[in-house]
């Protein structure tokens, strides 16, 4: 397992500073995905059947009950829907603009940090093609010094180093792409799930005046 590390290390280092700077966009990107798996969890984004109890109530006309219920709920539609309830007594225009804040604020907190996600997704194959022809400059400046004394050894070495930043590069980026594909997909479902809720929390207000 020492030497597995000591090799790892040793690529690092052979791939010069762009490596470094991927590897920490990698720490960074993988910081990044596990706050965001974590929030997500948490926010119960995988599961809304407690909402649906509480939806309900409402059409039971227990918004009392179905308040109590929403505010024990993590789900970011449970404050939408409680913004709803709570503004019906307002004019349309003040109540939309209510739950458009709202909205607005659920939406942005499960957005947090995802453009950071996106940007190292784009830029990691950049910044490893960057090392990469770097390496390749380094490699024929060398043969260039070699002369009439060229070792193919010596470019051959040159080229599998600097193609050590193009795979990191690609390493990095490929999971963070995915990643933020999938959580992306996350907030559009629970932005869906919110506008649905909030139409249908409106007509069972309404039918109940």
């Amino acid at each position: 397992m020492e030497k597995y590390n000591i090799d790892l290390l040793a690529l690092i280092l052979k791939g010069g500073p762009v490596m470094v700077l991927l590897l920490g966009l990698s720490i960074i990107s993988l910081t990044i995905i596990i706050i965001k798996i974590i929030q997500f969890y948490k926010s119960d984004l995988h599961n809304i059947k407690k909402i649906d109890a509480a939806m309900e109530m409402i059409e039971s006309n227990k918004l009392s009950n179905a308040k109590n219920l929403l505010n024990t709920i993590y789900h970011p539609a449970s404050k939408i829907i409680l913004v709803t309830i709570e503004s019906q007594k307002l004019s349309e225009e003040d109540k939309e603009n209510q739950i458009s804040i709202a909205a607005e604020k659920e939406l942005r907190n499960l957005e947090f940090l995802l453009k950071p996600l996106e940007v190292i997704s784009n830029i990691a194959p950049l910044l490893g093609l960057l090392g990469t022809v770097i390496g390749m400059i380094n490699a024929f400046s060398k043969l260039e010094e070699a002369g009439s004394r060229v070792d193919p050894a010596i470019l051959a070495g040159g080229i599998w180093e600097a193609l050590l930043t193009t795979a990191f590069g690609l390493i990095v980026a490929i999971p963070a792409l995915a990643a933020f594909y999938w959580l992306d997909g996350r907030v559009d479902k629970a932005r869906e799930d919110m506008r649905h809720l909030i139409i249908q929390t409106n007509i069972l207000l309404k039918n109940k005046k």
